[in-house]
């Protein structure tokens, strides 16, 4: 009975501390006050490093009893706190309580510096972060610094290769949870993001922000160097790359490097020779999809760029440009071997194979290589026999266009 009326003369003094504001117990370490002594136990385990309670699945230790409960439903996959609002589930409360702010619109944590509020308190101190430079999540492999310690995880799993995320449909896995969700919409068709101005619908967000830049013409990042503009930071940070000269991506194959991803990507196809852009007329293949659009112009016969100093029209505007050189004769790729100049990059990157001898493109059937993919192309008719070039004289057929234009000439009784 002494032992009730003494549990019930605790509570009774630890519900009118709180009331009364007061916290009688005091951390040694730094000085924090608790209106509980349960909570100033558990509070300097912190400083202590106690870690008493162990997860009995993954071997993980935890300074609280709580902590472990609250664990232990990563491995059960429990989520008792439930929204009452959309059923979302949560595996602990303070994770529920975070999640109807998005229903409430509550955002109690304000920036002093712009006023721009927040759900969450470390999402505020992330944020300040902008304001004060202060990166102080630094990576112990390549020194790269972040402001918070999220990002910095998922910055080592490109080190260690890590990628938790897989899709059940495919098995291709990724490093960021969103990047996997941005993935399955692929599969599923899903495109939830839409254009206000013209309905263009897309899979994510970042690419409705850009698409908008379209419409209002907004180019906010310049580059500091030539001031180009741009209308999302990604292109800018690409662009920038041709400044600084830096290559970081970098085949397996060949050790070709390249300053972006997505070339690598495109590159890596020479050798494996994949072609997953098909045209729905032809049936023929390509490696990226500019080229596949840029073919299709031929069954349509869209031709919207047109030259006008002699009227000729091209169905893409880089074979535009390159054409209008003829006119100018402008040659601003210039060899840094022998000073050689050409009008557009890929006649100079054809020639530059000249004097390093690369030859990417092989012939599957008796291994030759060739430094240019027109010449693959016109060798591999020699095994299939393939003669795609017809005279309309005499229907005999060629190999290679030139020896058809050769062959015309004995018809037209047109010496060379």
């Amino acid at each position: 009975m002494n032992e009730e009326l003494r549990v019930e003369s605790d509570e009774c003094r630890y519900s009118s501390d709180i009331h009364r504001g007061e916290h009688p117990y005091s951390c040694e370490a730094c000085n924090r006050a608790f209106s509980r002594q349960s909570h100033l136990i558990r509070h300097q385990q912190l400083h202590s490093g106690e870690r008493p309670y162990v997860c009995d699945v993954c071997n993980k230790a935890l300074s609280h009893k709580s902590s472990l409960i609250t664990h232990q439903r990563i491995h059960s996959g429990e989520r008792p706190y439930v929204c009452d609002v959309c059923n979302k589930a949560y595996s602990h409360k303070s994770n529920l309580l975070h999640h109807k702010r998005i229903h409430s619109g509550e955002r109690p944590y304000s920036c002093e510096v712009c006023n721009k509020s927040f759900s969450r308190n470390h999402h505020l101190i992330s944020h300040q972060r902008v304001h004060s430079g202060e990166r102080p999540c630094v990576c112990d492999v390549c020194n790269k610094a972040y402001s918070d310690k999220n990002t910095l995880i998922i910055h080592l799993r490109i080190h260690s290769g890590e990628r938790p995320y897989s899709c059940e449909v495919c098995n291709k896995s990724f490093i960021r949870q969103s990047n996997l969700i941005t993935h399955q919409r692929i599969h599923s068709g899903e495109r939830p993001y839409v254009c206000e101005v013209c309905n263009k619908a897309y899979s994510d967000k970042s690419n409705l922000i850009r698409h908008k830049c379209i419409h209002s013409d907004e180019r906010p990042y310049v580059c500091d160097v030539c001031n180009k503009a741009y209308s999302d930071r990604n292109t800018l940070k690409s662009h920038i790359r041709i400044h600084s000269g830096e290559r970081t991506f970098r085949c397996e194959v060949c050790n070709k490097v390249f300053s972006h991803r997505s070339k690598l990507i495109t590159h890596q196809r020479i050798h494996s020779d994949e072609r997953p852009y098909v045209c729905d007329v032809c049936n023929k293949a390509y490696s990226n999809k500019s080229s596949l659009i840029r073919h299709k112009h031929i069954h349509s016969g869209e031709c919207h760029y047109v030259c006008d100093v002699c009227s000729k029209a091209y169905s893409d505007k880089g074979s535009l440009i390159r054409h209008q050189r003829l006119h100018s004769d402008e040659r601003s790729y210039v060899c840094d071997v022998c000073n050689k100049a050409y009008s557009d990059k890929n006649t100079l990157i054809n020639h530059i194979r000249i004097h390093s001898g690369e030859r990417p493109y092989s012939c599957e059937v008796c291994n030759k290589s060739f430094s240019q993919r027109s010449n693959l192309i016109t060798h591999q008719r020699i095994h299939s026999g393939e003669r795609p070039y017809s005279c309309e004289v005499c229907n005999k057929s060629f190999s290679q266009w030139i020896n058809l234009i050769r062959h015309q000439r004995l018809h037209s009784v047109e010496c060379p």
